[in-house]
């Protein structure tokens, strides 16, 4: 493996980019799926790019990209479709960002795979370049088999991950989690009730404000769960609730 594959974090962090043509739009489009902050130089910026500036989405700078403007930069990305582009990689590396020439990977630092995009689930394929025919009909095949709700799916799981954890690890917990991402949450999608989904899993009594987990166990060993005044006692058959006084609990 001569690429080593990583995400690279960069919310609220500076991409820059030099050109201003198609082949740099091309990459703003899919650089502003992101949360980064995205500077564009270019003299002569196509019109798509003049409109992208106007509604805030990208910084433009009306002259051409120099030695300094890289810095504090997490990436760069050359896409002038000219030599210069080679100059202007150096540059940016000599100012501590990575640079990327489009459509140049022996002159690059790092490379932008073809990505499936269930935000915030990403997939990245990619060949070290040697062939990027495959890396697109393997996203086509991604793209067809993933859900688009996934992401949305997936959100909705950060929302109750930290009552899920209350779950006993192993068994128990690998099943909620495959019955939510399997049936539960898909279903909660299809029939418009994902608004209330958190609250179907993890229902609270109202004067105790205790959390129920609903699920199905998959362990035919014993598992108890203490949350608050309340106590959660799974077996191969049914959850069990059992309430603790204020004695019990000393």
């Amino acid at each position: 493996m001569k690429q080593f594959p990583i995400f690279v974090s960069v919310h609220d962090r500076s991409i820059v980019l030099s050109g201003g043509g198609e082949t740099a739009l091309a990459k703003l489009r899919l650089l502003l799926k992101t949360s980064a902050n995205i500077t564009v130089y270019d003299a002569q910026p196509e019109p798509a790019v003049l409109d992208l500036a106007d509604q805030g989405k990208i910084t433009l700078i009306h002259r051409t990209f120099k030695p300094g403007d890289a810095k504090g930069a997490t990436l760069f990305y050359a896409a002038n479709d000219d030599e210069i582009d080679l100059l202007h990689a150096q540059w940016a590396r000599n100012d501590g960002a990575l640079a990327n020439v489009v459509d140049n990977p022996q002159a690059s630092d790092f490379f932008t795979p073809a990505i499936v995009d269930r935000d915030p689930v990403t997939i990245a394929i990619g060949t070290e370049g040697a062939a990027p025919v495959l890396a697109r009909k393997i996203k086509a095949d991604l793209e067809e088999r993933l859900a688009p709700t996934l992401g949305r799916l997936t959100r909705i799981a950060q929302g109750f991950r930290a009552a899920a954890d209350a779950l006993p690890k192993g068994a128990a917990r690998r099943a909620f989690w495959s019955e939510y991402f399997d049936t539960r949450g898909p279903k909660a999608i299809e029939d418009g009730e994902d608004a209330n989904l958190t609250q179907k899993l993890f229902p609270r009594t109202g004067d105790r404000g205790l959390i129920r987990m609903q699920l199905k166990p998959a362990s035919k060993k014993m598992a108890i769960i203490l949350l608050k005044r309340s106590v959660l006692c799974i077996t191969k058959h049914q959850p069990a609730w059992f309430q603790i006084s204020k004695r019990s609990e000393q």
